[in-house]
C-alpha cells in the first residue's frame, strides 16, 4: 500500500461545489482506499492504495459529480505520493515559510502544466512577491503588510490558474505530517 495524498481543486471555495468531509470519507471508503482521512474542509485528503495515482485521480473526479453537486468544469484531483510531498516541503527555497509573522506563504501545486509554463502566469510585485520555481510546485510568497498589493490574485484570474491549486504552507506542512503518520 502506498500513502497518498489528494488535492481536491475547485471544491468548498467562496461556498461554490460544496463537499462535507464526513461524505467524502465514505465516499473515498466506497471507492476502496484505506487509512482516508481529511484535513480542514477545503480538500486535503490522505489516503491508502494500491492503484496508481492516474487511476486513483480518474476514478475520484468520476465519482465527486455523481456523489455531490458540482461545478465539475472548476474541480480537479491532483494525488501526491508521500515522498513527492516530503520533496515540495525538502526543497523548499532558503527561508521559504520561516517567517509567518512577515510573509504569507503558500506551495501552488501544479496539474497538468509544466513548471516553466506556469511561472509565465506570474508577475510579482517588487518588494511585495516572489515566486519560485519547483518540481510540480511554485512556491508563493508576499509580504503580509502588504499582501493587498500582491499580485497573486492576477494568477488566479488566468487560464493556468485552472492547473493549479493551492494550499498555505502550513496546511503543506499538516498534510506530510499527517502523511508521515500514516503506517507503511
Amino acid at each position: 500500500m502506498t500513502t497518498y495524498v489528494v488535492l481536491l481543486r475547485g471544491i468548498n471555495v467562496g461556498g461554490k461545489n460544496k463537499v462535507p468531509m464526513a461524505p467524502l470519507r465514505a465516499l473515498l471508503e466506497e471507492l476502496g482506499y484505506s487509512n482516508v482521512s481529511t484535513y480542514i474542509a477545503s480538500g486535503n485528503v490522505i489516503l491508502s492504495s494500491d492503484r496508481a495515482p492516474a487511476e486513483i485521480k480518474r476514478r475520484i473526479e468520476e465519482a465527486l459529480p455523481t456523489a455531490f453537486r458540482l461545478d465539475t468544469h472548476l474541480v480537479a484531483v491532483l494525488v501526491l505520493t508521500r515522498d513527492q510531498l516530503r520533496a515540495v516541503v525538502a526543497n523548499k527555497p532558503d527561508g521559504f515559510g520561516e517567517h509567518a509573522d512577515t510573509y504569507h506563504s503558500d506551495a501552488i501545486f501544479l496539474m497538468d502544466i509544466n513548471g516553466i509554463t506556469a511561472m509565465k502566469a506570474f508577475d510579482p510585485r517588487a518588494g511585495v512577491d516572489e515566486v519560485w520555481p519547483g518540481d510540480g510546485v511554485v512556491y508563493s510568497q508576499r509580504l503580509s503588510a502588504e499582501r493587498t498589493r500582491s499580485r497573486l490574485s492576477k494568477v488566479m484570474g488566468s487560464p493556468a490558474y485552472k492547473s493549479m491549486t493551492i494550499r498555505n504552507w502550513a496546511t503543506t506542512l499538516a498534510l506530510l505530517e499527517l502523511a508521515d503518520a500514516v503506517p507503511g
